[in-house]
């Protein structure tokens, strides 16, 4: 063996580490490469509609983890008040609702589902869904009370619109921890059932935790190796999907940044990676259907994750409410492309 084929054989691990590091480099650009451009600049004034929104979404959150509080099944009536209280804001815009019932550890919980459907494509189905339990020992403004907020919203702007595709508004019980990634995770109850049924989904949006942001540089972190690609600063909404949703993800971050005027930043990444399936959205992964998370990026941003500190005071509404009015638009852009 020459000097040359010594000199490989002594290096080759150190040069396969290269080369497998370039090739992940590579796989990241190619799925973090999302269309168009996330909005930049200073944000403009609030519009009448967003102004309505923030006011909304504050007393949501206020009832939600102020009036409530922690809300699971622990506190099981805390849990069942936020049932009712998601069905009764739903009925006042005009949809009826109904339940998917099952039992969890001798208590029966519910799925609390509203439908809006379409009138020229009604079996194609999009699910925009938020669990509205919180973790042990937090009253869970944030998490996820925000986004529950975001989805009643949602449901209430796009009442009255005239959509192609259907769209089903789902609250799920059980998000958290111990049913976490569990047989009985709402969600996954929820998925199992459309699944069964045949049902034709274009993809589901899970909100999850949307609530927080921050303009200080190093606010944000990121699992490796996302923060080589993305910035340090959490002012940003971000959009999450598997490998295998890159597609619906692509569709969704389209929608929201032609009609937002908000940073985005989104990733289609495996989905073992840390924080890639933390909500709802994996339940529908386990069916074969395409599902994005939309998110502050929880822990990676929010100091007060899964704290007794997670509190209505700590939710920027105006900036929620900037997202919850960009969703909407985006969600009437998905079904109405069917």
């Amino acid at each position: 063996m020459n000097r040359f084929g010594a000199l490989f054989f002594r290096r080759r691990p150190f040069l396969f580490g290269v080369l497998s590091l370039v090739l992940l480099m590579a796989g990241l650009i190619f799925y973090t490469d999302l269309p168009g451009r996330s909005y930049s600049g200073p944000l403009p004034p609030l519009t009448e509609q967003e102004r309505v929104l923030s006011r909304n979404l504050k007393a949501h959150v206020d009832y939600l983890a102020g009036e409530i509080g922690e809300r699971n099944l622990s506190k099981y009536e805390e849990l069942k008040a936020a049932a009712r209280y998601i069905r009764e804001t739903l009925a006042r815009s005009g949809y009826r609702t109904s339940d998917q019932e099952f039992t969890a550890r001798g208590r029966t919980v519910h799925n609390i589902e509203a439908v809006k459907t379409g009138v020229s494509g009604p079996e194609e189905i999009l699910v925009v869904g938020a669990h509205y339990d919180s973790v042990f020992g937090s009253p869970g403004a944030n998490d996820n009370g925000s986004a529950v907020a975001a989805l009643l919203e949602i449901a209430r702007l796009l009442a009255e619109d005239s959509l192609a595709g259907t769209i089903r508004f789902v609250a799920f019980v059980n998000e958290e921890p111990p049913f976490f990634q569990t047989d009985l995770m709402g969600s996954r109850v929820y998925a199992r059932r459309c699944r069964e049924n045949g049902d034709n989904l274009i993809g589901m949006i899970s909100l999850e935790t949307i609530g927080y942001y921050s303009d200080k540089p190093g606010s944000q972190k990121y699992p490796f190796p996302l923060g080589m690609l993305y910035p340090d600063t959490g002012d940003f909404i971000g959009f999450v999907g598997n490998l295998g949703s890159k597609s619906f993800l692509d569709r969704c971050i389209r929608a929201f940044r032609n009609t937002a005027e908000f940073p985005s930043e989104g990733t289609a990444a495996p989905g073992w990676m840390t924080g890639i399936g933390w909500s709802d959205h994996w339940a529908f992964w386990k069916e074969g259907y395409a599902g994005v998370m939309v998110t502050d990026t929880a822990p990676f941003r929010y100091p007060y994750y899964h704290t007794s500190r997670d509190t209505p005071d700590k939710i920027d509404y105006d900036r929620t409410a900037r997202v919850t009015a960009g969703l909407s638009r985006m969600a009437a852009v998905l079904a109405d492309a069917q």
